[in-house]
């Protein structure tokens, strides 16, 4: 049989601009072309879904807090963390802030246009770089993520793994023909990224509905893409201790890269006798599935700089992370403090 024939990059570009035109979903970063509204949209939705960040309000309070580079630049850690507290991957808001503060710094608190300054910026792969620069500015970037590979993947029929260098290679190179084949560069990848949300979705699409159906080359659809690795779970156990006082709440501040400027729970330590348990929980973090216990204090109270105890008053303005915060409630609530805790 001969092969099939090349796929028409222009008919495709020209046949998704027209779907998303009449379908696409009216998302608020789709109603700016401001490089900083852009920007934030970005950072928040990197392994975050969208009806979190839409629904819980994150974005639109962002930008009500921090409307500009300048007033994220000058931003203090507390206030940005606070505001970013539920969204996870708190490293995202540290690089958010680096990037507005290279921004103030290097370029007069004015986004650069030129897709090689933006990527050169603190914060900026070249996914983010060739979103802000076709969101922003109508450029024909490319852009590649999970939903755009798995789209292209199918559409030319292709088993490559996505994450081998040779797929990536493919990948960019194919997202690149076709944004530079497209009459609006910031619609087409807009519609790409949506198509693999909504029709060509994991697992198996809904081919009859895709807009570029008839150009698709994909004969097991459902089998694509294909993936050389597999990301396993590790399980790990994290002991923690609760102890409230008149002072307050003991916290510990974190340091570590992960979620630094965090406060969490003081670790427990390893060199004395384990306190009883008061509470058992669970959360998942990148590759791990944490298993999150709360003991009663040890004795003695271990000496840390970065412990302190946080009024119950002060509590909800802390930065705290997700799995710590419901802790924390289920805590109070069981152990008030007119309750003792168990002795050691």
């Amino acid at each position: 049989m001969p092969p099939p024939p090349t796929p028409d990059l222009h008919a495709i570009a020209r046949d998704l601009e027209r779907w998303f035109t009449n379908h696409g979903k009216d998302y608020p970063w789709r109603q700016t072309q401001d490089p900083y509204a852009i920007l934030v949209s970005e950072f928040m939705l990197q392994q975050t879904q969208i009806t979190t960040v839409l629904d819980r309000g994150y974005y639109q309070r962002w930008l009500t807090t921090f409307p500009d580079f300048k007033t994220l630049a000058s931003a203090s850690e507390t206030a940005i963390l606070s505001a970013w507290e539920g969204l996870g991957y708190y490293r995202r808001a540290h690089n958010l802030q680096k990037l507005a503060q290279a921004v103030v710094r290097d370029h007069a608190g004015i986004f650069p246009r030129q897709p090689e300054t933006i990527l050169a910026l603190p914060g900026i792969g070249p996914y983010t770089a060739g979103a802000v620069a076709s969101f922003a500015f109508g450029l024909p970037e490319p852009i590649v993520d999970g939903n755009v590979a798995r789209v292209l993947s199918r559409l030319f029929n292709d088993p490559t793994p996505i994450d081998s260098r040779s797929g990536l290679t493919s990948l960019w190179q194919r997202a690149r023909d076709l944004v530079s084949s497209a009459t609006h560069p910031a619609t087409f990848n807009s519609a790409l990224m949506e198509l693999g949300q909504t029709h060509c979705r994991t697992g198996q699409p809904s081919c009859l509905l895709c807009p570029i159906q008839p150009h698709c080359r994909a004969t097991t659809p459902a089998s694509l893409p294909v993936k050389a690795k597999r990301t396993t779970l590790t399980d790990v156990t994290e002991r923690v201790f609760f102890l409230h006082t008149p002072a307050g709440i003991l916290l510990e501040k974190e340091t570590g890269t992960r979620r630094t400027g965090l406060w969490k729970l003081p670790a427990l330590p390893t060199d004395l006798p384990t306190p009883p348990v008061l509470l058992k929980s669970q959360y998942g973090i990148t590759r791990y599935r944490v298993a999150l216990w709360v003991h009663a204090p040890p004795h003695p109270l271990p000496e840390s700089p970065t412990t302190q105890f946080i009024t119950l008053a002060d509590l909800p303005q802390t930065p705290i992370p997700s799995p710590y915060r419901r802790a924390l409630t289920a805590l109070l609530k069981a152990h008030p403090p007119q309750c003792p805790l168990p002795e050691p």
